[in-house]
Formats: C-alpha cells, structure tokens, sequence
C-alpha cells in the first residue's frame, strides 16, 4: 500500500473516531452511546487493517476480527439494557437512569 494512500485511510480512522468521541461526550440518549461506540471501534478497525497492509502482516485483521466480535457482544448486550431501562423508566436519557445510584 502506497504511504500516502494509508495516510488517508488514517485520517479517515482519525475522524471517524473523533466523532464517535464526541457522540460519547456530549450526547445523553444511551442509545447514540453506543453508536458512538461502535464508531470508535470501527475508527480502530480501519487504522488496524492500514497498518497491516503498510506492514504486510495479518497480525491487524486478526485484532480486527476480536474487535467485531467485542462489538457485537456490546451492541447485543447493552441494546438488551437500553431496553429493560426503556421499559422501566421510558427514557434513555444517561441523565436520568440512576438506578445503581443508593
């Protein structure tokens, strides 16, 4: 791979997680959490696969793969407590659940 080509690909990593940084930060719905989330983790992804094409290794995609599966163990997992607290306080505002509050 060209090393202006994978500077790209890194940038493009280095938005992408800046983005989902900011969802993290500055959002309060639970669910653009996780998708904040998500963004975060395909950033790394993208900058995991860059470095192993400029390297010519597969050490990258194979932390990719456990990546992928992490993430979805955390969407499936915390979709399933978005919702049971959906049901309970119909909300999803992070502002309002403080039910592991004493």
């Amino acid at each position: 791979m060209n090393l202006e080509i994978a500077h790209y690909y890194l940038l493009v990593s280095a938005i992408i997680f800046t983005i989902g940084v900011l969802g993290v930060l500055l959002r309060r719905s639970a669910i653009i959490i996780l998708m904040s989330i998500e963004l975060m983790l395909n950033a790394v992804n993208l900058a995991f696969v860059t470095f192993s094409r400029i390297n010519h290794s597969l050490d990258g995609q194979i932390f990719v793969f456990f990546i992928m599966t992490v993430a979805a163990a955390e969407a499936v997992v915390g979709l399933a407590i978005v919702i049971a607290i959906f049901r309970k306080k119909v909300s999803t505002d992070v502002d309002e659940i403080n039910l592991m509050k004493w």
